[in-house]
């Protein structure tokens, strides 16, 4: 668990050899051993306890390491570093192995941010933020400020925002343990690939303590305690998304967000034969929803579901993976969609639980 953390910072074509590897640290004097991966904009530091007899520092290889640890036995293992070489040996029941590394001198150092004060969040409210807006970031590198989450700060709340160009999720979350930024504003772009490593280290998050996290112009570090991610910041402006989201709605209903989540994912199948679009079709007269796909040469794909409507009737189509992926972050069993018309964006909303704004656009229907 610990060593592949930090190998998913370990980049698969590193610039240079020593990057490749993990630097491996034993220290007497805590009884601890660290490891660190880093690509030169992430890192990921994890430190363990250990029986530590003798300090010392190497870069090991990491996919290599890797294979041979992951298939060792559940059991204890003794580490050992040949005093003249830098090479390190595995012993444990079913046999050892030796390891050639390099020299931790040449491996850089993780940046650290030193000034300012830390920013402290609840581990739940920074998984509600992350949860509710990083699968709508970009994943198209020409686009690098998009492929990341923008977080807004003031001395309340703490709003995450990611958008691609054709949806945009913002959550906002208020932090039951006091003010998250304290006296500090933020206004960054966080890479969603540095995110999601901290995404999955929260999984496994147990203490009470807040997550603490510091950033200058150029870098943040989240600290968790034991782990540690750090990675530069996104550069470039962020769109004003705040203005993309429409004040007043012409038509609204409310659905079963399961229930429609479960008929978009049976018309999806007939969706994915014609560019995954699907039609929504809204009747205020039978208070219903309809799904309908055509797709040609192949079938169609129809259902029907109560909703809750006000409004006058429309028919308005999305592309069906980006409404999945939307009603899938919303955390509540029942959801609102508001819309103007057929090319206006359309918004849904949860009824209840984290505050979450997901706007995504409508797909022309061709007749």
């Amino acid at each position: 668990m610990q060593f592949s953390l930090v190998s998913r910072a370990v980049p698969s074509r590193p610039s240079k050899p020593v990057l490749g590897n993990v630097l491996v640290r034993a220290d007497t004097d805590t009884q601890r051993v660290t490891l660190v991966g880093f690509d030169e904009t992430l890192g990921i530091q994890t430190t363990f306890a250990a029986q530590v007899e003798e300090s010392g520092s190497l870069t090991l290889p990491a996919k290599l390491l890797g294979d041979i640890v992951s298939r060792l036995p559940n059991e204890e293992i003794d580490i050992t570093q040949d005093e003249d070489e830098p090479v390190v040996t595995l012993a444990c029941s079913a046999g050892r192995y030796q390891i050639r590394g390099l020299s931790a001198e040449d491996y850089p150092k993780l940046p650290d941010v030193t000034t300012g004060e830390a920013i402290q969040i609840s581990a739940n409210a920074l998984v509600e933020g992350l949860r509710g807006a990083l699968f709508a970031t970009s994943s198209d590198e020409t686009k690098q400020v998009l492929t990341g989450v923008h977080l807004t700060a003031d001395d309340e709340s703490l709003e995450f925002a990611a958008t691609d160009g054709h949806r945009l999720a913002v959550v906002h979350t208020v932090d039951e343990s006091g003010s998250p930024a304290g006296d500090a504003a933020m206004n960054v772009t966080i890479p969603g690939k540095a995110l999601r490593e901290l995404e999955r280290v929260l999984q496994n998050y147990s203490s009470n303590e807040p997550v603490a996290f510091k950033l200058d112009t150029t870098q943040v570090v989240f600290d968790l305690g034991d782990q540690r991610i750090t990675t530069r910041l996104l550069e470039g402006q962020y769109p004003n998304y705040r203005q993309l989201i429409p004040k007043q709605f012409e038509r609204q209903l409310t659905v079963d967000r399961k229930q429609l989540t479960s008929s978009l994912e049976r018309i999806a199948v007939m969706a994915d034969q014609r560019n995954n679009i699907v039609k929504l079709s809204i009747s205020p007269e039978t208070q219903s929803l309809a799904l309908s796909v055509e797709a040609q040469e192949v079938g169609s794909g129809f259902e029907t579901l109560p909703a809750q409507i006000t409004g006058e009737s429309l028919d308005i189509a999305f592309n069906v993976r980006y409404l999945l992926e939307g009603l899938k972050a919303l955390p509540s069993s029942e959801i609102q969609i508001q819309c103007n018309s057929a090319t206006s964006p359309s918004v849904l909303t949860p009824l209840g639980g984290t505050k979450i704004t997901y706007l995504v656009m409508p797909v022309q229907i061709r007749s």
